[in-house]
């Protein structure tokens, strides 16, 4: 007598295959945005980690033809927001430069590298003192290049939600930096 096995709940009709192929190009992108809402290395492996446990674990109710990105950022951020860290929010600054370093060889003269080290850092750091809600919509578009509708399902709010909240974001950090430039040309002028 041969053995029938179903899928227990399985109305996507994809395979645990399938999921591997979808996740694994987001890997880096879900780690950078857990990154940025941990502000620990270990704590966002860990993050995505139980993301993918979380995520491979449902993607039977996964809807084919839905959008799986969406889908997987959106339980990153549910996890992290049932996390004690999450419920503990706090607004951190990034302290661990760790991972920051220029990666390749630049034919840049150091004057230049200095520059654009500065430039990255002082948009880390106004992006680190944005509130929890504008963080991740600035992230999700600018550093993930979401579409808003990819941002709205990927956080459950409506889109002209994501639209506003980028551009107070991106006027907030426009304004950071503007202030941090204009104190930095102040310095030593008599």
């Amino acid at each position: 007598m041969a053995a029938t096995v179903v899928a227990r709940g399985n109305v996507s009709g994809l395979e645990n295959k399938d999921f591997e192929k979808l996740a694994i190009p987001l890997l880096d992108g879900l780690y950078n945005f857990a990154r940025w809402l941990c502000g620990d290395p270990d704590e966002a492996r860990d993050l995505v980690q139980e993301t993918f446990l979380k995520s491979l674990k449902g993607f039977s109710s996964f809807r084919e033809g839905t959008n799986f990105r969406a889908w997987m950022f959106r339980i990153l951020r549910n996890t992290f927001l049932t996390s004690r860290t999450g419920l503990e929010r706090r607004n951190t600054q990034q302290e661990d430069k760790e991972g920051f370093e220029e990666s390749s060889v630049s034919q840049d003269s150091p004057e230049i590298a200095l520059i654009r080290r500065a430039n990255t850092e002082l948009v880390q750091a106004a992006i680190a003192q944005l509130a929890p809600a504008f963080q991740e919509v600035i992230l999700l578009a600018d550093l993930e290049e979401m579409k808003y509708q990819e941002i709205a399902e990927a956080l459950d709010i409506p889109i002209g939600t994501v639209m506003s909240r980028l551009a107070r974001a991106r006027k907030q950090v426009r304004e950071h930096i503007v202030l941090t430039l204009g104190g930095r040309r102040t310095v030593g002028v008599k």
